[in-house]
């Protein structure tokens, strides 16, 4: 009868289990996107139109990076229908690459 007892006594001490009410679900967190530097040769006149841009962007209001202006030109691309892209591409020189010869 002991043997009997024990199972019993060890069914009685199972913890119990309560249900929760559902807990609200957690927004779900944007990955962190990975960020990678680079740099690139640019044309001083369009060096100087990035410069003219973050002045006009302060003059909205708008604070602004050379970077973000950067990708908001190539938000605005990859909007364009492919002629109008076409078109953006072509109106760009290509310039020789790599560091500048010291003047």
């Amino acid at each position: 009868m002991k043997a009997e007892a024990k199972p019993a006594a060890k069914a009685a001490k199972a913890p119990v289990v309560k249900k929760q009410a559902a807990a609200p679900a957690k927004p779900l967190k944007d990955k962190k996107v990975k960020v990678v530097r680079d740099s690139f040769t640019i044309p001083k006149t369009e060096l100087i139109q990035i410069v003219e841009m973050k002045k006009r962007a302060l003059t909205l209001g708008v604070g602004v990076k050379k970077s973000e202006l950067i990708r908001a030109g190539l938000s605005a691309l990859a909007g364009m229908n492919d002629a109008a892209f076409k078109k953006a591409i072509a109106s760009v020189p290509t310039i020789k690459t790599g560091r500048p010869a010291k003047d």
